[in-house]
C-alpha cells in the first residue's frame, strides 16, 4: 500500500506547491487532489499514527478546543498530527497528514488531533477510526448550509451509536441539552460542565436552541443559563435530568477581554486554572480539552499546565498591533457567539470603538439575519464609534443604528484595508451639535475592537500579515 500511495503523496504535494507559487494559500488543496486521486489515502495515512486519532467537533470553540488539547498533549512528549490551520474538512485533514507524511509509510508524529466540520464528524470518524470523540456544543449556524440543529444532531448521534465512531470513548457538553441527549445511551461517557451559580444569566435569551427535552418533547425548565442554552436544566415532565459531569469548572472569574480564571475538578483531583484567554466560551472550550485529557489518561498537572500556556489563535481574542493601536479581534460567526464577545466587552470599563466586519460568502452562511439576534444592546450606550466593513457592512450599520448607536457614530467603510486604516486611527471628533447629543468627546485612545466573521477574519489576517502586523504562524 504505501509504495502504491508514494507517488500520489508526491503529486499532491507538488500540486500544492505550485498553488503557494501562484499565490494561493494552498491549505487544503494537496489534500483535495490526495483524496480525489486516491479515495483511501485519508484512512491509509491516519493508520500510521501509532496512538491513533481524536476529533473535535462543536459549532463553536472547536479551533480554540484543539489549541489547548495541543498544548496539554505536548507536554507529554507526544508527538502530534494536527490541523492546527483550522482546515476541518476531509481535503483539510488530508493535507495535513499529508505534510507529515513520509514516502515509505512512515508519518512525522504518533497522535492526530484533529477539530472536524460538524457536518464532516461522520464521515471523516469513519475513515480516522478514533480513540476519541469530543462533542462541545451545537448553536444555530449557517441554516443555509447546516439546516436546523436536529440535523446535525442526529448525524452525530448516528455516528457514535453503532456507526462509524461507536467504538470510540465520548467526551459531550452536559450542558447542551442536545449534546448531552447523544452520549445517554453510551456507556462510560465522559461528561463535561459548569457549576458556578454567579455566572447564571437572569434568564433565556430569546435566540436560544435546544429549550426541548428530546424523549417527551415538553420543554426544560432551566435552573440556570449560562451562555446561549448552556446550563443547568431538567425536564418537569419526563424527569429527566441534566448528565453529571466528571469534569467541572467552578469559581469562575472572568476578566474582561484579558483572561479568566476557574477551578478545575477532575477525577483525579482539582486545581486553579489561570487562563491567558478571556470569556464563559473559553471556560467551556478548557473544559472540553481537559476531559478529551482525561480520557487519554493525561495527569492533572499536565492538563493545568497546557492550559495555562495556550495562547489565542488568529481571530480567537489575539491582540496585534494595528497602526500603532492595541488591536483584539474576535471572531463573531452566529448569535451565540455574538452575544458572548459581547457580554465579554461590556465587563471592560469605558467607551469602545468597534471594527465590524459581516460577510455573506459560503464559509459564513448567505443569510446574515442572524445579527438581528445579536443583542448588540447590551453594549450599543456605550460604543463611541462603529466602523462597518465587509460584504454586508449596509445590514451591519442599520442592526446596530436599531440597537441604539447613534448615526454619528456608525460609519460604513466598504473596502477592508481602508476600514481598518479607518478604525485604528484617531477617530474625528463628535460635536455637541451631533445627532445623539452625546457632545465633544476626544479622540480615542483604547484599545480597538475587531468584530469579523469567519472570511472576513480570515481576510483581515492576510492583510495584517501582509502589512506586517500579525504573525504568519496559526499558533
Amino acid at each position: 500500500m504505501s509504495t502504491l500511495l508514494g507517488p500520489k503523496l508526491l503529486l499532491a504535494r507538488t500540486v500544492g506547491a505550485m498553488s503557494r507559487l501562484g499565490g494561493g494559500g494552498g491549505t487544503s488543496l494537496p489534500g483535495k487532489v490526495l483524496t480525489r486521486i486516491d479515495s483511501t489515502a485519508l484512512e491509509a495515512l491516519a493508520g500510521r499514527l501509532s496512538k491513533g486519532s481524536v476529533l473535535i467537533s462543536a459549532t463553536n470553540g472547536k479551533t480554540t478546543t484543539a489549541a489547548m488539547a495541543a498544548s496539554i498533549l505536548e507536554r507529554t512528549g507526544i508527538a502530534l498530527v494536527h490541523n492546527q490551520a483550522g482546515a476541518n474538512m476531509a481535503g483539510g485533514i488530508a493535507s495535513t497528514l499529508l505534510a507529515a507524511a513520509g514516502l515509505r509509510g512512515s508519518i512525522d508524529g504518533e497522535l492526530g488531533l484533529f477539530e472536524v466540520d460538524e457536518l464532516w464528524l461522520d464521515r471523516l470518524a469513519a475513515q480516522l477510526h478514533p480513540r476519541v470523540v469530543t462533542l462541545g456544543n451545537l448553536f444555530r449556524d449557517q441554516l443555509d448550509r447546516y439546516g436546523e440543529l436536529e440535523t446535525i444532531a442526529e448525524r452525530w448521534r448516528a455516528a457514535v451509536h453503532g456507526g462509524a465512531a461507536a467504538d470510540a470513548r465520548l467526551v459531550c457538553n452536559a450542558d447542551d441539552p442536545l449534546v448531552a441527549d447523544i452520549g445517554r445511551e453510551r456507556s462510560e461517557v465522559l461528561y463535561y460542565g459548569v457549576d458556578d451559580d454567579s455566572l447564571a444569566l437572569d434568564g433565556m435569551a430569546h435566540a436560544a436552541d435546544a429549550k426541548h427535552c428530546r424523549r417527551c418533547g415538553a420543554p426544560y425548565t432551566f435552573d440556570a443559563v449560562y451562555l446561549g442554552h448552556l446550563g443547568h436544566y431538567h425536564c418537569p415532565s419526563c424527569g429527566q435530568l441534566r448528565p453529571s459531569p466528571a469534569v467541572l469548572a467552578r469559581s469562575v472569574v472572568l476578566e474582561g477581554v484579558r483572561a479568566a480564571r476557574f477551578r478545575l475538578v477532575t477525577p483525579e483531583g482539582d486545581a486553579e486554572v489561570r487562563l491567558a484567554l478571556p470569556g464563559l466560551y473559553n471556560i467551556y472550550n478548557a473544559l472540553a480539552a481537559s476531559a478529551l485529557a482525561v480520557a487519554l489518561g493525561v495527569p492533572l498537572a499536565d492538563i493545568v499546565a497546557g492550559l495555562q500556556s495556550t495562547r489565542a489563535a488568529f481571530g480567537r481574542a489575539e491582540t496585534v498591533s494595528v497602526g500603532g493601536r492595541e488591536t483584539r479581534i474576535l471572531l463573531v460567526k452566529n448569535p451565540a457567539g455574538a452575544n458572548e464577545v459581547l457580554r465579554t466587552l461590556a465587563l471592560e470599563p469605558g467607551m469602545h470603538d468597534l471594527l465590524g466586519v459581516l460577510n455573506d460568502k459560503t464559509a459564513d452562511g448567505h443569510d446574515v439575519s442572524w445579527i438581528w439576534d445579536a443583542d448588540f444592546e447590551l453594549l450599543a450606550g456605550r460604543i463611541r464609534l462603529a466602523t462597518c466593513s465587509g460584504t454586508r457592512a449596509p445590514e451591519l450599520a442599520l442592526r446596530l443604528k436599531y440597537a441604539g448607536v447613534g448615526p454619528a457614530r456608525i460609519r460604513v467603510v466598504g473596502d477592508l484595508s481602508d476600514a481598518v486604516k479607518s478604525a485604528a486611527s484617531e477617530r474625528p471628533e463628535i460635536g455637541a451639535d451631533t445627532e445623539d447629543g452625546l457632545g465633544e468627546v476626544g479622540r480615542a485612545g483604547g484599545p480597538l475592537y475587531i468584530l469579523p466573521t469567519y472570511t472576513a477574519m480570515l481576510a483581515l489576517r492576510e492583510l495584517l500579515v501582509r502589512r506586517g502586523e500579525a504573525s504568519s504562524s496559526w499558533r
